[in-house]
C-alpha cells in the first residue's frame, strides 16, 4: 500500500526554536533542504495557513501545513524540540512535536487524508511518548516509519 505522506529521513530533526515564527522557520528550511524546495515559499505558505488559525493540535503537538507548487505527493518533516515553546494550540499549551506536511496545490483529499492519518498518529498515546522521549532523529525516523508500516499492513 502506498503511504499517505513521504518523510525522509534528513526531515527529522531536534532543534531549538524560542517561538512559532522560529518554528515555522526551522521547518521551512528542512522543507526546502529536504524536498528542493524554495524556504521562503514554503513559510510564506506555513504563515498564510496558520493566519487561518493555529495549526497546534493541542496534547504538545502542531500540525504546521499547506498546499504548495513544487511536490508531486504529499511530503511530511517533524521537528522535536528541545525546549517546548507557544504555538498558540487551542489548549494553551506549548509545543514540543512540531509535524510539518506540503500537498500539492490541487491536492484536496490527498491532503486532508496525509493530516488524518498524522493526527490519528500524534492522537496514539504510546507513539506519542514514543516520539516523545526518543533520543535521536534516528530514533524518531525509525519511530515513524515502524508506525507507516503497520499502518499500511
Amino acid at each position: 500500500m502506498d503511504p499517505l505522506f513521504v518523510i525522509h529521513p534528513e526531515a527529522v530533526a531536534i532543534v531549538d526554536a524560542g517561538d512559532k515564527q522560529a518554528i515555522l522557520a526551522h521547518l521551512s528550511g528542512i522543507f526546502a533542504r529536504t524536498y528542493d524546495l524554495d524556504a521562503e515559499t514554503v513559510l510564506e505558505f506555513l504563515e498564510e495557513r496558520e493566519k487561518l488559525g493555529s495549526t497546534g493540535f493541542g496534547r504538545g503537538v502542531a500540525i504546521p501545513h499547506a498546499r504548495i507548487s513544487g511536490v508531486q505527493r504529499p511530503v511530511a518533516a517533524l521537528m522535536k524540540l528541545r525546549h517546548p515553546a507557544d504555538f498558540k494550540a487551542a489548549d494553551g499549551l506549548p509545543v514540543d512535536l512540531v509535524f510539518g506536511l506540503l500537498s500539492p496545490e490541487n491536492s484536496g483529499a490527498a491532503h486532508l487524508h496525509a493530516l488524518a492519518a498524522i493526527s490519528r498518529m500524534v492522537r496514539d498515546e504510546s507513539i506519542h511518548e514514543a516520539l516523545t522521549d526518543a533520543p535521536d532523529e534516528e530514533a524518531i525516523y525509525g519511530l515513524l516509519t515502524n508506525v507507516s508500516d503497520r499502518s499500511a499492513a
